[in-house]
C-alpha cells in the first residue's frame, strides 16, 4: 500500500510541479475551496489534510506568497486567524482540476470500470 500511495503521489507531483505547487499545497487549496469562501482556522486546515503535517503554517505562508491564499485576523476574536482562498487560487484550481482528473485516470487506466469500483469499495473499507 505504501508503494502504491507513493506512486500516486509522484504522478500528482509531476502534474502540479509545472504550476509551482506541491501535493500538500494543492490539498490546502482544495480544502479552502470546499469552504465556499468561508474563512477557516489553521487548525481546521490541518485537521482536514490528507497527510497531517506540523508545517501547515509554512505551507500557508508559501501559498500567501504566491497570492493563492489570504490570512486575516478574525474580527470577532483577535487571537484567531482566518484563512481563505483568493480568486487567483480558485482560478488555478480551475486550471488544475482537469489535469489532476487526467492524471488520476492515467493511474487507473489498467483497471476496467468494475475493477475501479471494487478498488474504491476496498479503499473505503480500509479507511472507514
Amino acid at each position: 500500500m505504501l508503494r502504491a500511495g507513493h506512486h500516486v503521489e509522484e504522478q500528482l507531483h509531476g502534474c502540479l510541479q509545472t504550476y509551482g505547487l506541491s501535493v500538500p499545497q494543492f490539498n490546502v487549496l482544495r480544502i479552502l475551496r470546499g469552504q465556499k469562501e468561508q474563512p477557516v482556522s489553521l487548525a481546521t486546515v490541518q485537521d482536514r489534510m490528507i497527510k497531517k503535517m506540523s508545517n501547515t503554517s509554512r505551507l500557508i505562508d508559501k501559498l500567501i506568497d504566491k497570492q493563492l491564499v489570504s490570512r486575516n485576523t478574525c474580527a470577532a476574536n483577535r487571537r484567531k486567524v482566518d484563512i481563505c482562498i483568493t480568486a487567483s487560487g480558485l482560478d488555478l484550481l480551475k486550471t488544475l482540476d482537469p489535469l489532476v482528473d487526467l492524471t488520476e485516470k492515467n493511474i487507473t487506466s489498467e483497471l476496467n470500470a468494475e475493477e475501479q469500483q471494487l478498488l474504491n469499495l476496498l479503499l473505503q473499507k480500509i479507511f472507514n
